[in-house]
């Protein structure tokens, strides 16, 4: 019950929104809207559109795009299915809205429909929360002339015998009217929304005025009669045993709460009925699956299926645990983070120099996200996912007060923090910090891996942020493999990009493992065997890339011989030693520097400790930290 609790207070909190239509901008640069669905409301995407005049009358009707249309429902009507029957109060298919329905149809067995419909929009139209928007188009339906009109206007057709037509042959017929374009199948399917027509006056539609959205809701409250105890307000109220679906997309079917098994293991053999499980009242119902639905739209993440979520009740606008250094609310860490991966941790002055920089990032991201305006804010964490079509399952939760989570994601950045690089604005820049989940699935599985499993990686790295524990072994093994492999990417960026991640999470690892710290700076002084082979192996790599020069962009021995030098370090060493030596006599003065350095690395690395065991993940940092500082060192000469 804690994320419905959670979900209820996010509700509370932004309230004043609800029927607010916001927009934002997606990936591919469309606009999408979305809303804080009022209670009592839901969407359905509208496929054709009627204005009807103040005293009843019909003014015009169209086909509209594929768009989402805010509308009253009922409990009834929010899960129906099959040949239940049951309309939603104002805006639904042609078989409830149409008096005339069965006249084109001949489907006798839907007359009751819109008798239905007929009832209940009427009961609302008699009640004091009425509007006369809503005794308009009530005043219309009721005529039952609905399809008649429609098909007069060329919106619908029929076949030779009156009857709606199911399908639309365009060799024989021509071109798809705009109905069958929209339609993925009959006319019968269509769904209508209604507006108002006011000559010369520009009035607020029907599905986004707050006025009808408001007197609803407030309507279908006098309807609720049975009360009982709320398990999550602990008050008594009206209470629900059918809950909202459409929580990911307008067509999701799946449902966070349903007990509808009586005959199965859903709650038998544990309780007696569904509300000994969980009773929760329609308020808080509606209110936690509305503001869920909200949040979604607007800042989940969604990967096949499963949906990633974080946000704060107040603030919602909380950065994500999967994103890198990109968030604004990081901004100057990554600076911090690169003045201190050039520092060795060698002295009490360099300690201090760290502590200082970590208050630093604190003050930085409290001043960025205004904190002290939210010191009693909590951030939630919620992933979830459909096991069935009709399930949703929740897979992760969590809530932290909002100074604990942004201490873990600190810690999580600092301990996991290389140099990656990375495109922004059609340019390659480089960047210290921990990577995304989204990058670690890449450079662990493959350049292009599936959604799916991007989602499993993405689920299980959450609690090594936020609970503290260690990177799955598999994934830190399997990024590791890849790095040492350049020949697996077509592109080398592509390998940059996995070699970075790697270190990054290799570094975490031994970090959890012995608390040894790695920085991306050069240690001259680390003696351990696969940090030195490492350093060994990045001296070949830039000396022969050295004597290669510009034009002749193939890969290296050191980077062709990689995969097998990892298992065999010794003996590749000698094959990749003896294949230098054409490219030392090619730099002649400049390669006695790197010859020294190779001898320098060699004599720091115990006997014993030159033999064909195979290499751990700590080689890569040897070899992206000494082929960084021989690039910096040229780069520097160049300049000088």
């Amino acid at each position: 019950m804690s994320y419905l609790r959670a979900l209820y207070k996010t509700y509370e909190e932004h309230e004043a929104k609800a029927g607010e239509v916001f927009t934002k901008e997606t990936k591919d640069k469309k606009e999408i809207e979305y809303t804080l669905l009022p209670i009592s409301h839901t969407t359905q995407t509208a496929h054709i559109e009627m204005l009807i005049t103040l005293d009843g009358t019909l003014y015009d009707a169209q086909v509209i795009e594929k768009i989402n249309t805010i509308l009253p429902f009922t409990e009834s009507s929010g899960s129906r299915s099959g040949k239940n029957y049951v309309s939603h109060m104002l805006q639904d298919k042609l078989m409830y809205v149409a008096g005339d329905y069965v006249t084109y149809t001949q489907e006798e067995d839907k007359r009751d429909a819109h008798l239905f419909y007929l009832e209940q929009l009427g009961e609302w139209c008699t009640s004091p929360y009425s509007h006369p928007h809503v005794q308009a188009i009530y005043e219309y339906v009721k005529k039952g002339t609905l399809i008649q009109d429609l098909v007069e206007r060329s919106i619908l057709h029929i076949t030779e015998s009156g009857l709606l037509r199911s399908k639309w042959d365009t060799k024989q017929d021509g071109d798809k009217p705009p109905i069958f374009q929209m339609l993925a199948g009959a006319q019968e399917s269509a769904f209508v929304r209604f507006n108002i027509h006011v000559p010369e006056k520009d009035i607020v539609p029907v599905w986004r005025n707050k006025e009808i959205l408001d007197a609803y809701s407030h309507f279908y409250q006098t309807k609720l009669q049975d009360n009982d105890l709320c398990y999550v307000t602990g008050e008594y109220k009206p209470f629900t045993v059918r809950h909202p679906n459409k929580l990911r997309n307008s067509g999701d079917k799946a449902k966070l709460i349903s007990a509808n098994d009586s005959t199965g293991f859903t709650y038998r053999g544990r309780f007696k009925d569904s509300f000994e499980a969980a009773n929760i009242s329609y308020e808080v119902s509606q209110k936690a699956h509305n503001a869920l639905k909200w949040l979604i739209e607007r800042q989940g993440k969604q990967v096949d299926g499963r949906i990633f979520l974080v946000w704060g009740s107040k603030n919602p606008d909380m950065p994500e645990v999967s994103n890198d250094l990109s968030s604004d609310v990081f901004q100057g860490l990554n600076f911090l983070l690169e003045q201190r991966d050039t520092m060795l941790i060698q002295s009490e002055d360099s300690k201090k120099i760290l502590a200082d920089q970590h208050s630093q990032i604190i003050s930085g991201i409290k001043k960025n996200m205004n904190i002290h305006e939210y010191e009693d804010e909590k951030v939630y964490i919620l992933t979830l996912d459909a096991a069935t079509p009709g399930r949703l399952a929740v897979l992760y939760y969590r809530d932290l007060d909002i100074k604990d989570y942004f201490t873990r994601l600190l810690k999580w950045h600092e301990n996991c923090s290389w140099q990656h690089t990375r495109k922004k604005n059609n340019e390659w820049v480089r960047y210290f910090g921990a990577p995304s989940f989204y990058t670690i699935a890449h450079a662990a599985y493959g350049p292009r891996p599936s959604d799916k499993v991007v989602k499993g990686v993405m689920e299980r790295m959450l609690p090594c942020v936020l609970d503290g524990r260690k990177i799955p072994m598999d994934i830190v093994r399997s990024a590791v493999v890849r790095a040492s492999n350049p020949q697996f990417y077509d592109q080398s960026w592509e390998w940059e990009q996995a070699l970075g991640v790697a270190c990054s999470v290799v570094k975490k690892h031994y970090y959890d493992k012995d608390k040894e710290v790695y920085t991306v700076a050069l240690d001259t002084t680390n003696s351990n065997r696969d940090y030195l082979f490492g350093r060994l192996l990045a001296v070949a790599d830039v000396l022969e890339r050295n004597a290669l020069g510009k034009e002749e962009n193939r890969p290296t021995n050191a980077l062709r011989y990689m995969n097998a030098f990892s298992r065999h370090p010794a003996r590749t060493w000698a094959t990749i030693q003896r294949n230098l030596q054409p490219y030392q006599m090619k730099l002649r003065e400049k390669g006695i520097y790197y010859t020294k350095l190779i001898d320098e690395i060699g004599a720091q690395m115990d006997i014993q400790d030159f033999t064909d065991t195979p290499l751990t993940g700590e080689y890569l940092l040897g070899y992206y930290s000494q082929r960084q500082a021989l690039y910096s060192k040229k780069e520097k000469n160049e300049e000088e």
